[in-house]
């Protein structure tokens, strides 16, 4: 499924879709001294760590053609399936994509399989997630992410470490939750067009909803309604870093 909506959506991905240095610090300390990483769903390739040995696995082709020269070499395959040995290296990275996979219970399993040292996971507990004010009151149909449970669930032994990753008011990344502070950003067809929860709506909830956001920002509710938001500098939207070490 998501390898057809990123075949779809997925023109301008890489320049919609940079890292941003606060998330990526947070993910590259996660990786601790390992020196060999796969990344799962790898997409255009953000977040990769340039100071080790990588391996990219990504299903979609127009995401692979979108990686910049010089970037990690990406296999064509799906988590489900990695086209890796057992233990083939320290540790398995998988970024804001296990809500696309197909069976996340097989995707987990391969992260296993692959990994000597643990895996590193960040994705969005969709509990936390449905309170931002897109999905609450301009996309209710939405519903990409999962309860948190749906990912540590599924890993054996002691349960992981989860830490919340914040999401700063001006991130650089352009996934859904990077404009809780800029709701004009969305009305845009280029910002929002990469969006898989975008993709994933009928055409017509998607247009009423942003017309109504865009009332709302016009006529001042917006700002209203959400007023809490103006002094904050970095917003808890779901964001979890989850990390898993074998048990020695």
């Amino acid at each position: 499924m998501a390898t057809l909506v990123y075949e779809r959506i997925g023109g301008g991905y890489a320049r919609v879709r940079r890292a941003d240095p606060r998330i990526e610090r947070v993910v590259h300390a996660a990786l601790a001294d390992s020196t060999s990483v796969v990344n799962v769903g790898a997409g255009a390739g953000s977040y990769e760590p340039a100071d080790r040995h990588v391996v990219a696995v990504e299903p979609s082709e127009r995401m692979r053609a979108q990686r910049p020269p010089g970037a990690a070499p990406c296999l064509a395959a799906a988590a489900e399936h990695l086209p890796l040995d057992d233990a083939s290296v320290d540790v398995a990275m998988a970024l804001y994509t296990d809500f696309h996979w197909r069976d996340r219970r097989k995707g987990i399993a391969e992260l296993l399989r692959v990994s000597r040292r643990g895996i590193v996971i960040l994705t969005v507990d969709g509990e936390t997630a449905q309170r931002y004010w897109l999905t609450r009151d301009y996309l209710p149909a939405a519903n990409l992410f999962a309860p948190l449970a749906a990912v540590t669930s599924l890993l054996p032994g002691p349960p992981p470490t989860v830490a919340p990753v914040p999401i700063p008011a001006d991130c650089r990344d352009g996934f859904v939750h990077a404009f809780w502070k800029r709701p004009e950003a969305l009305l845009h067809p280029d910002v929002h067009r990469p969006m898989a929860l975008f993709a994933r709506l009928p055409p017509a909830a998607v247009t009423n909803g942003l017309a109504r956001l865009r009332a709302d920002i016009a006529t001042g509710e917006w700002q209203r309604r959400n007023r809490e938001l103006a002094d904050l500098d970095a917003l808890d939207l779901g964001h979890r870093l989850i990390v898993w070490r074998p048990v020695p």
